[in-house]
């Protein structure tokens, strides 16, 4: 892959939001704006005294969903405080049936493009649990054989931008190396007709969630210190992927947690609505006797499944350990 043509894939993806490190559509919050007002007009101050105190309450907001996002996917540093790799986690959630046994329910934390050793090790952690619920907007208890993928990638704009990010950081695809063949996997998430009934309910479109990203993350950009000539610099450095992942590690947190902060009308297909329809599954496996089960998705959901673990299913939070999904140093 060319300079010109990493170049350009580094600087689409920083614009919206790192659409491509998603298995779905990235959906980020519209920034808030305070609209101007005349200073000759007697209700200005009150006015802005009301957008002022609006836009303030929506930035606590957004941060103490950051602060627990970070509870899934962190920057990992040395004692220097360098950045070293980005981690994702697994946190677990212990509760009782109804026949007063102990279930345990992991949330596992997925990055959509990673090293090929953190796809494996997540493989074998998979083969612990009695059933292992895992996202893929897809047909009712679809699986993916191995390998399956590539002769769909052509015909699917998420996944082209997925290869221009594999090609550009030195990365693995998702779908590519996790093994969905195994026995205890079981398919949680909309189909392809429920997730466009969904939007459509919802008064949203992919069009609108694009348009968003780009706004927030254009909002992002203005107060960042990256430039275009630190992309420059990274893309001709001997260690460029390297270099470019470290540059897009340290935005990760807050722009997928901005991913789970974004609400349509009724909350998000993305968020809300597929994380509902994967906890019904849970409940029916709960319910089926299952007890030991773990969610593998997107890390931007699991602090909306956090809540509805603890709201909806009487559980308490466990152990926590994390995972390397990028390592962000040279060989």
């Amino acid at each position: 892959m060319s300079i010109n043509r990493n170049f350009k894939i580094a600087k689409a993806c920083r614009l919206t939001g790192m659409l491509a490190i998603l298995l779905s559509a990235v959906c980020l919050a519209p920034v808030a704006s305070v609209s101007a007002q005349s200073a000759t007009t007697k209700t200005a101050p009150a006015t802005n005294k009301q957008d002022d105190a609006k836009a303030k309450a929506k930035k606590e907001s957004d941060r103490k969903v950051i602060a627990e996002f970070q509870h899934y996917l962190r920057v990992g540093r040395d004692g220097k405080g360098r950045a070293i790799s980005l981690e994702t986690s697994v946190t677990r959630f212990i509760g009782t049936n109804a026949n007063g046994q102990t279930v345990t329910v992991d949330l596992i934390g997925a990055v959509h493009v990673g090293e090929q050793s953190y796809y494996d090790k997540l493989n074998e952690i998979f083969k612990q649990y009695d059933a292992m619920l895992y996202e893929l907007v897809a047909p009712e208890g679809t699986r993916i054989p191995n390998g399956g993928r590539e002769s769909t990638d052509a015909m699917n704009p998420v996944a082209m931008m997925q290869l221009g990010m594999k090609g550009a950081l030195g990365l693995e695809f998702q779908l590519d190396h996790i093994d969905y063949m195994q026995s205890n996997f079981v398919h949680a998430d909309m189909s392809p007709e429920e997730f466009a009934q969904s939007m459509a309910d919802n008064d949203e479109s992919i069009m609108g969630f694009v348009l968003n990203a780009i706004g927030q993350s254009m909002a992002m950009q203005s107060s960042s210190s990256t430039t275009d000539a630190d992309l420059l610099m990274a893309l001709f450095s001997n260690d460029r992927s390297v270099q470019l992942r470290k540059m897009f590690a340290e935005q990760m947190q807050n722009m997928e947690a901005s991913m789970a902060i974004f609400k349509g009308k009724e909350g998000s297909t993305i968020i809300d609505h597929r994380n509902a329809k994967a906890m019904s599954i849970l409940k029916r496996e709960i319910e089926g006797g299952q007890t030991k089960l773990a969610l593998f998705y997107g890390a931007g959901h699991l602090p909306d499944m956090q809540r509805r673990l603890i709201e909806d299913f009487g559980m308490s939070r466990g152990g926590q350990f994390w995972l390397m999904a990028w390592k962000l140093v040279s060989e």
